[in-house]
């Protein structure tokens, strides 16, 4: 008998008298090493092996044929090579296929531990694999033909910049096994006693210590429509992770099995589910005659079993919809991954842009929530509506059932349960569309990328209104009879009768669709593809969508004429179907009946794939089959415009005979007159009842809001404040109070001393004008210091140049807290004593002298002859900004040279308003951070939160929460970006969602659009309230333009090396300009001059995802909020150095500045939270009712701040845009300029 066989029969045995009570030895693994033919992996870091060639092929989720593997050090077994950017553990899942054991960043650099692995086709290493696959799963019949064994020995944790003391000498031994007869494969994973002494690593792209992860992963799947594949995560948290080695799902302690390749598992993997069962020692009674052992017979074992977690699935049910746990198995590849939200923030997380799963209702968003968390497979405890009630909308209320739990949109409320919105409340849809599309005969095809789709849905009329935009007229009439792209929306809010569902219902705006249209006389076919992703941040439904292949050609400038319709739908476990045949009417353009309209037919075919939740046995069953009826249909091709527009009016119901509007019901045909904020109830025949939707009351044709603070004035109890709001309200604590458990406000007490001077919380002035002095216990005093008066609480600078203290014959300049002497021109000292001395003459002194002594009239008293120029100089002998010729009487601004400034010259009589080319003597006093210049009275902050601006008042630098009110409502509009204009007190802001610009007066007025044609994705917005114009980025067109401040004269200054920039901001009074860019790649800060000239980066190193940007013009601090390393920092841009204000913010968008404060705006806090910069500390929060993302922040002042540019006085002398420059300005000519009268000079 060879040493193989020995070994096996002795770990047969061990295996078998261990029972179940003992936990799994290291010699319980699978034999490895050199000795047994293992191949090592490299040593080192994220590294890979080369391909290990198998001889029998693996079978993985809907896969086989797999002849090639990966094995990394990171604990992963890759099923194609991993991409080098995804070698270090990140995302999960990613986009290869995976089998990973033990998924963390582990280190066998230096020798340290060691990684084996092999392919064994040897019967002994099979009878064992077979052996512990059969404990898994009894009844299955699984024999073998190839097992894959790889094992990591003794590997450490990698440390990252700082070794974690804890994890010193710690080494993991784990190992995994992949077992294939010709039909299925298993993976089998060992964890043995002692073997795992570390649960967690160092992420180098979290920065901090993440727990490892137990999980397969199908990969991305698909060619030209690629998407996330199933994926399964069975341990992602600590507890799960120490579990591993002292539990099992197959009856041995550290032995966890698994089917993850056969019919079974095309859309998951599939665990054991046998338990840890009281007898040891029971023998299996099945002999195998292909593994004979010679003299073992192994009996029968009695192996217990237990009731499998809710939501995990089991071989052979292949209709479960397992919500509360990550075993999903048959969610299909294309569909969203749930996601489950814990009491405890996980480690291990999915990124929002790719897994998120939103709840939010349309019209009213408070229930948005922000996570990537994964479903985690805890092995020891059930997941029930206990921990994962966050998964139903807040609309919802969750059940528990036999199986798993289901939610239920309550009443007013309408949707599948995971997301829900209000009954007749109306809805929008955003997406694009891209294509390939052949028209008539033409074997060139029209391709168009990032097209927009808007959608606007009347529900309870069940009509839509779909608009694709920059559609080019070579497609446009051919696109006309596919009213279908924008019927699925129609579907998704159909009008329903009684005892049927629409597709919102059904779905909850999540799902695929994909159709095949053929044109009956044409060759070719179209295919649709389109995937609804749910409710976005904004509060719309998003849609994706893809047209390919062949249309008949319709002629420019025809008309289509689409009769009402019917479609039957047809509905099984998450799938829908339905085909028809339509038909559609062509006019050609001009004919006026002398050329005759053609009828065309069209056969339609389409799926729509969901996922639904099947543990609810008690709802009423979906019928089987509904129609749709589509009681009007209008299509249409805006050729100046290129817009391509659908409308349609939907119902859905019973199938009926007849014409659509059998049932006369108004409710059905969107005649019943209820108010947009009313729900139609359908009666008997005609009969029908209008009720208002929650939170309004009235006779359902007209539904005014109910204001549950006026009519309940105790309904949010003692020390609060109730903010009505449109179909809802708000409760705040009254200020000292806070929030208790149980909904109530409580006071703040905190009875222990505390040293407010110490702790920076009292109010005094900020440390440049006043000093905090502690007295003991809580109490302190407030004193201004040297050079400023007041109470301490608000210090004023003393003016010492009144009267001045300087000598006679000096100038005083006073500054904050001081002043400075400087002597006259003509005079020397220190300015408190001068004397006289001959001073070197000025250029404009030499000059005059000059012309007054060639002239022969240098003489004071003598008159000049006719004609005589003589230049005047200041008292500093620089030349007067303003020259005037004696005898003409023409004026003109010259620059420091005396050089004239071209188109400044005016007729005579008339001075003009020159600048000043030359700064008086600057004298460096005390530094002057942000707060030291006074603050104004009257400053607010102003924010946006989707469709509306909302104002919070300042007080000193406290936020007065309490005064917080709307501004500005407009529902329609996703405002970004925010900027205040200080002189005509006007804010500004970017629209994402027509696109476009628009401003409003804070005195009052309506607001209006100012820029609105060719403009993609304005996000940041800024304004030079000196030269009078608005700068912006375009995130979608990759460019920066400026434009007057009503819109007018645009100019694009940089389109290129754009890639997404965000941010921006103006130095009015130095003509500079700053944006960020959050390039993936290389994130960067720039900077250039206000006419886009010497542009050049400003920072560039240790950035994620610069966002927000704000310039103070008191302190000249250009400041950054940045969502990817969570820190806010500020730089002066004369200056190399930048300083770090704060770290750990969570997702700050937004930034502006004021006094000692910034003020950020929070995607993941749905809050405005305040800065003190002096401290480095976060002072205050601010929660605005609706939780959901807070957009642009700017500060408002009451007055501008001092100073002036080129462009301030006479637009600089330009004739359309003047942009000032450090120390100039330059004159531009708008883009879109005709003509000759526009003159454009530096």
């Amino acid at each position: 008998m060879s040493a193989a066989w020995t070994w096996t029969r002795a770990l047969l045995l061990q295996l078998l008298l261990a029972g179940l009570g003992g936990c799994l030895s290291r010699h319980g693994l699978f034999p490895f090493g050199p000795e047994q033919g293992d191949l090592e992996l490299e040593a080192g870091d994220d590294l890979v092996s080369p391909a290990l060639e198998l001889n029998e092929a693996l079978h993985f989720y809907d896969r086989s044929g797999i002849t090639s593997l990966y094995i990394t050090t990171n604990g992963v077994i890759a099923v194609s090579e991993p991409p080098a950017e995804e070698s270090s553990p990140g995302v999960f899942p990613p986009t290869f296929g995976a089998v990973a054991p033990f998924l963390a960043d582990l280190d066998t650099t230096d020798g340290i531990g060691k990684v084996y692995y092999r392919e064994d086709l040897s019967p002994s290493v099979a009878q064992l694999a077979r052996e512990y696959v059969r404990r898994g799963f009894p009844e299955a019949s699984f024999r073998p033909i190839s097992v894959v064994v790889v094992t990591w020995e003794s590997v450490a944790p990698y440390h990252g910049p700082i070794r974690n003391p804890a994890q010193e000498g710690q080494r993991n031994t784990f190992q995994a096994v992949l077992a294939s007869s010709e039909s299925s494969s298993y993976a089998i994973f060992l964890y043995p006693k002692d073997g795992l002494q570390f649960y967690t690593t160092f992420s180098k792209k979290d920065k901090n210590q993440v727990p490892a992860v137990v999980a397969f992963s199908q990969g991305s799947i698909g060619l030209l429509w690629t998407s996330e594949g199933a994926y399964n995560v069975f341990a992602n948290d600590r507890e799960s992770i120490i579990n591993l080695a002292e539990s099992s799902n197959s009856g041995h302690p550290g032995v966890w099995v698994f089917e993850i390749g056969s019919s079974a598992t095309a859309h998951g993997v599939i665990p054991a589910d046998v338990d840890l069962g009281p007898n040891e020692g029971s023998e299996y009674a099945e002999e195998d005659e292909d593994y004979d052992l010679g003299t073992t017979n192994l009996g029968s074992e009695n192996v217990g079993t237990t009731s499998y977690p809710s939501g995990t699935s089991r071989r052979g049910n292949t209709n479960s919809y397992d919500v509360p746990s990550v075993l999903s198995p048959r969610r299909k590849a294309t569909e969203r991954p749930p996601v489950l939200l814990t009491g405890r923030p996980r480690s291990f997380q999915l990124p929002v842009e790719r897994f998120s799963q939103q709840h939010p209702q349309v019209i009213d968003v408070d229930e948005v929530e922000e996570t990537g968390v994964v479903f985690s497979y805890n092995t020891d405890s059930r997941q029930t509506c206990a921990n994962n009630r966050h998964q139903c909308s807040v609309h919802a209320e969750c059940r528990d059932h036999a199986t798993g739990f289901c939610c239920r949109c309550v009443a007013g409320y309408t949707g599948n349960g995971r997301q829900c919105v209000a009954e007749g409340s109306p809805q929008r849809v955003n997406g694009k569309v891209k294509g390939r599309i052949f028209v008539g005969s033409s074997q060139v095809p029209v391709v168009f990328e990032n097209t927009d789709l808007h959608s606007y849905v009347v529900m309870n009329h069940g009509r839509s209104y779909t608009a694709i935009s920059t559609i080019h007229e070579a497609i446009g009439y051919s696109l006309l009879p596919l009213a279908p792209i924008g019927g699925i929306i129609g579907w998704m809010f159909a009008v329903e009768q009684d005892g049927f569902r629409n597709g919102f219902s059904i779905t909850g705006g999540e799902f695929t669709r994909q159709a095949e249209v053929t044109f009956v006389g044409h060759p070719g076919k179209l295919v649709i593809k389109q995937r609804f992703s749910g409710i976005d941040e904004h509060g719309h439904l998003t849609i994706d969508t893809e047209l390919e292949g062949r249309l008949p050609q319709i002629p420019s400038g025809s008309t289509v004429r689409i009769e009402p319709y019917s479609e039957l739908y047809h509905y099984s476990s998450s799938v829908i179907t339905s085909s028809s045949t339509r038909e559609y009417t062509v006019t050609p353009p001009g004919s006026e009946g002398a050329a005759p309209s053609h009828t065309y037919t069209y056969q339609w075919r389409q799926t729509i794939t969901f996922q639904e939740c099947v543990h609810d046995t008690a709802r009423p069953a979906l019928p089987r089959t509904q129609q749709l009826s589509v009681d009007s249909v209008f299509v249409l091709y805006n050729q100046e415009e290129r817009i391509l527009r659908y409308a349609l009016s939907n119902s859905i119901g019973p199938v009926r005979e007849g014409s659509p509007d059998a049932l006369q019901n108004p409710c059905y045909l969107g005649t019943h007159g209820c108010d947009t904020n009313a729900v139609c109830r359908p009666g008997p025949g005609t009969q029908f009842t209008c009720e208002c939707s929650i939170g309004f009351r009235g006779d359902g044709r007209t539904c005014y809001d109910i204001n549950e603070c006026g009519e309940q004035p105790s309904v949010c109890g003692s020390h609060a404040v109730c903010n009505n709001l449109p179909g809802t309200f708000r409760c705040e604590c009254a200020e000292g109070y806070r929030f208790a458990d149980g909904g109530t406000c409580v006071a703040i007490v905190d009875q222990r001393p505390i040293n407010y001077c110490e702790t920076g919380l009292h109010d005094c002035d900020i440390p440049q004008r006043a000093q905090c002095v502690y007295t003991g216990g809580s109490s302190y005093t407030c004193s201004c210091l040297p050079g400023f008066s007041g109470d301490g609480r608000a210090c004023q600078d003393v003016d010492e140049c009144q009267p001045s203290r300087c000598h006679p014959d000096a100038f005083c300049y006073n500054t904050p807290g001081s002043f400075a002497c400087q002597c006259k021109p003509g005079y020397h000292g220190d300015g408190f004593r001068c004397s006289f001395r001959e001073a070197e003459k000025t250029r404009c002194q030499q000059e005059r002298e000059h012309i007054l002594g060639a002239a022969g009239v240098a003489g004071a008293q003598r008159p000049r002859p006719p004609g005589l120029f003589v230049p005047e100089c200041d008292e500093h002998g620089h030349y007067a900004p303003a020259q005037c010729h004696g005898s003409t009487g023409y004026c003109w601004c010259v620059d420091r040279d005396g050089r004239e400034l071209e188109g400044t010259r005016t007729r005579p009589g008339m001075r003009p308003p020159c600048l000043s080319t030359v700064a008086p003597p600057v004298h460096h006093g005390p530094s002057l951070p942000t707060a030291v210049i006074p603050l104004p009275p009257g400053t607010h902050l102003l924010f946006a939160q989707t469709g509306k601006i909302e104002h919070l008042p300042l007080e000193g630098n406290t936020m007065k929460k309490t005064r917080a009110k709307a501004l500005l409502h407009v529902p329609a509009k996703v405002i970004v970006g925010l900027a205040f204009d200080c002189v005509d007190k006007v804010v500004y802001w970017t629209d994402i969602s027509e696109p476009s610009i628009g401003r409003a007066s804070l005195h009052g007025g309506e607001p209006t659009t100012i820029v609105r044609q060719n403009i993609g994705s304005p996000e940041g917005i800024a304004v030079d309230h000196l030269g009078r114009n608005i700068f912006w980025t375009d995130s979608h067109l990759d460019r920066i333009e400026v434009a007057k401040l009503d819109g007018s004269q645009r100019r694009v200054l940089i389109e290129t090396g754009l890639v997404n920039p965000r941010g921006i901001v103006t130095d009015s009074v130095r003509g500079n300009l700053y944006w960020t860019d959050w390039d993936r790649d290389l994130p960067r800060i720039e900077t250039s001059y206000m006419d886009g000239t010497n542009r050049r980066i400003l920072v560039q190193e240790d950035l994620g995802l610069p966002n927000g940007l704000t310039f103070d013009a008191f302190s000249s601090q250009l400041c950054w909020v940045d969502a990817g390393t969570h820190r806010a920092e500020c730089l002066n841009p004369g200056q190399p150095s930048r300083r770090r204000v704060l770290e750990g913010l969570q997702y700050p968008f937004a930034v502006t500045s004021y006094g000692k404060n910034l003020y950020y705006t929070d995607w993941r806090t749905h809050s405005v939270v305040a800065v003190d910069v002096t401290i480095s500390r976060e002072t205050d929060t601010f929660h605005p009712h609706k939780q959901t993302r807070l957009y642009g922040i700017t500060t408002a002042l009451s007055q501008c701040p001092q100073g002036h540019n080129y462009c301030s006085v006479n637009n600089g002398g330009c004739t359309h845009l003047c942009l000032a420059t450090p120390g100039s300005r330059t004159c531009r000519c708008p883009d879109n300029t005709l003509g000759v009268d526009c003159i454009e000079r530096k």
